[in-house]
C-alpha cells in the first residue's frame, strides 16, 4: 500500500505552490530527504552512538529571496495558506505549528552571524509527518539550504545540521539530539552513516539490504506523535538526571550495565540502562555491516524494541503488535523507530517473506480496528541536494 503522498510529485507541488501563493517562478527547489534510524534511539543527546540512514521520501522547499527580511512561508500539507513572519517576529516563542521549524532556522542562521534576509518558500512533501521519520528535521534542513543557496552562502553541512538543531531546540522547543539532521544532510546511498554523538564523526557503514536478499520494510503505524507534548523532554531529563546522580557527564561514560546498579531510583535504573546497552546494539550492529552480515541484526533490532518498550517506556500497541506480527510471519527482527509514542516499525525480513509480512502486520491492524499501516520498502538514499 502506498503512501497518498508520495503521488503528489513534491518537487513539482512546491513550484506549483509557490506559483499559486507568490507568483512567478522560485529561483530555486531544495530537497532533504527523510530519515529511519536502523538502530540508536535516545542515545544522540546522551552523546552516544547512532546508526541512520537517509530515506527517499523526503520535504521540497522551493524558494525566492526577498529584500524586506519577512519569510513567508506556504506548505501543501498544512492547508496551502501563506503564513508571514515579519523581522522582528523571528524569536523564540513567537511562531506556532509547522511554520516554526522554517521559521526557526532563519532565526539560527541569522544568530549564528549569517546574512540571511527575507524569503518566499512553499513546501510539498511525499514524507507522513509524525511518523518517527523525521519530517521536521527534513524541513528544517531542505530550508537552511534554500536560504543558504538563495544568499549564497558556504555553510558547511555539519554547521547547518547544528543549526538546524539549535532551531528545533531553542525556537520550537523541543529538546532533541543532533542525528537526525547529520542524517538528512549527509546520508549516502547504499549506507548507513555511524554516529558518534560525543565527538562529532560519522562514519559511512554499507547497507545494502537487496544484496543479501533482504528487505527493510518501514512500516507507518498511522499512529501519530508529536515531540512537543512532553514525553520526549520527559526522558531526556530523566537521562540527564540519572548521569548527574552517576557523577558522569553524560549516560555515554557508562559502558557496562552493571554500573547503574548504585542508581536508588527504578525508573532513572531503567531509562539509563536503555541508553547504555542500546549503545552497545548499536556498535555491534556496526560491526556486522561491516563484515556483510546484516541478516544477523535482526536480534538486536528486536532487543532494542523490548529495551524501548520495557525500560524507557516510548513504545505504543501497534508498534508492539507489528513487532510482534512481522516476527510471527517471518522477519528476523524489527523494532520501534524515532522519537516514539507513535510513529513508525522497521521489520527487516527475508525478501520472499515481505509480502507475508505485510500481509501478516495489516491483518492484525484490522482485526484491532486500527486503521490501515502503510508499509514500503527502505533503501538508504542520497542526503539532502538542490534539484533545481
Amino acid at each position: 500500500m502506498s503512501h497518498p503522498l508520495i503521488a503528489a510529485g513534491p518537487e513539482a507541488g512546491a513550484v506549483r505552490l509557490f506559483g499559486e501563493r507568490f507568483g512567478g517562478s522560485p529561483e530555486g527547489v531544495w530537497r532533504a530527504p527523510g530519515r529511519v534510524n536502523l538502530i540508536g534511539e535516545h542515545t544522540d543527546y546522551n552523546e552516544g552512538f547512532a546508526l541512520p540512514f537517509a530515506i527517499g521520501a523526503g520535504v521540497c522547499v522551493a524558494g525566492a529571496a526577498r529584500e524586506d527580511g519577512v519569510v513567508a512561508l506556504a506548505s501543501r500539507q498544512y492547508g496551502e495558506e501563506v503564513v508571514t513572519v515579519s523581522p522582528e517576529a523571528l524569536a523564540p516563542g513567537r511562531v506556532a505549528g509547522w511554520a516554526a521549524y522554517p521559521a526557526g532556522v532563519a532565526w539560527a542562521l541569522r544568530s549564528a552571524g549569517h546574512r540571511v534576509g527575507g524569503a518566499n518558500l512553499a513546501v510539498d512533501a511525499d514524507l507522513p509527518a509524525g511518523a518517527g521519520l523525521s519530517s521536521s528535521a527534513a524541513l528544517e534542513c531542505a530550508t537552511g539550504l534554500a536560504l543558504a543557496g538563495l544568499y549564497r552562502l558556504a555553510v558547511p553541512r555539519p554547521e547547518l545540521a547544528a543549526l538546524g538543531r539549535r532551531a528545533e531546540n531553542d525556537f520550537v522547543g523541543v529538546p532533541t539530539g543532533l542525528m537526525d539532521q547529520l542524517a538528512v544532510l549527509l546520508g549516502q546511498a547504499g549506507h548507513a552513516l555511524l554516529l558518534d554523538c560525543r565527538a562529532g564523526t560519522v562514519t559511512s557503514v554499507p547497507l545494502d539490504p537487496a544484496a543479501g536478499g533482504l528487505v527493510l520494510l518501514v512500516i507507518d503505524t498511522r499512529a501519530r506523535h508529536e515531540l512537543t507534548d512532553g514525553g520526549y523532554a520527559a526522558r531526556r531529563r530523566a537521562c540527564e538526571d540519572a548521569a548527574r546522580a552517576l557523577g558522569v557527564r553524560s549516560l555515554r561514560e557508562i559502558t557496562q550495565v552493571s554500573e547503574l546498579d548504585e542508581l536508588g531510583d527504578p525508573v532513572l535504573r531503567r531509562r539509563a540502562r536503555h541508553v547504555v546497552s542500546e549503545n552497545r546494539r548499536v556498535l555491534e550492529v556496526a560491526r556486522l555491516l561491516r563484515a556483510g552480515q546484516l541478516g544477523q541484526v535482526g536480534s538486536l533490532l528486536t532487543a532494542s524494541h523490548a529495551s524501548l518498550r520495557d525500560d524507557f517506556e516510548v513504545s505504543w500497541p501497534e508498534a508492539d503488535a507489528t513487532v510482534e506480527a512481522a516476527r510471527q510471519a517471518g522477519a528476523l527482527g524489527a523494532r520501534m523507530t524515532g522519537g516514539g509514542f507513535g510513529g513508525s516499525v522497521i521489520a527487516l525480513a527475508p525478501a520472499a517473506a515481505a509480502a507475508g509480512v505485510t500481509g501478516a502486520v495489516t491483518d492484525v491492524f484490522g482485526r484491532r480496528g486500527w486503521r490501515a499501516p502503510v508499509i514500503m520498502p527502505a533503501q538508504p538514499a542520497q542526503g539532502a541536494v538542490r534539484v533545481r
